[in-house]
């Protein structure tokens, strides 16, 4: 009786030099992704209406999406 939240940040790689990093970041809304970050994508994208909407903003704003873009480094 309520509703479930989650943010989820993974990343991937197989070389022991990570030069193949990718980072993964979702954001889960009643166990629905609705909005992820893909490091190979570059930008965000939305899988529901609301994400597709805040997915647009996001990439629309530079600094934002070059602190996403940061975060493989880390």
């Amino acid at each position: 009786n309520g509703y479930y939240y989650s943010r989820w940040a993974t990343c991937f790689h197989s070389s022991r030099d990570f030069s193949d990093m990718v980072l993964v970041d979702n954001y889960i809304f009643n166990k629905d992704v609705y909005i992820q970050f893909n490091s190979t994508v570059g930008e965000y994208v939305g899988y529901t209406a609301h994400g597709v909407y805040n997915a647009e903003l996001w990439n629309k704003d530079p600094n934002f999406l070059q602190q996403e873009r940061a975060q493989v480094e880390t």
